[in-house]
């Protein structure tokens, strides 16, 4: 297994890893969002809404072709 050449532009350009990582957030959030209970006025379960969500806009992300990645990708070659 080995990295694509353009491993840093795709970390930096790629929807897919973006919403990947807000997910993660939103997941994170989950977890502590019962350290403040009463202290913050968000539902129980927003976060894991908001991470599945995430999650299905990442696996769309995906399968988009992204003009800047594409451009990066051709030049590598």
């Amino acid at each position: 297994m080995s990295l694509v050449p353009n491993w840093r532009a795709v970390i930096k350009h790629a929807w897919s890893l973006q919403l990947i990582a807000l997910a993660f957030f939103f997941s994170m959030a989950e977890i502590a969002l019962p350290a403040f209970d009463g202290v913050l006025p968000i539902p129980p379960r927003a976060f894991a809404i908001l991470s599945g969500f995430t999650t299905a806009a990442a696996y769309v992300a995906r399968l988009l072709a992204q003009s800047k990645l594409s451009e990066t990708t051709d030049a590598g070659e």
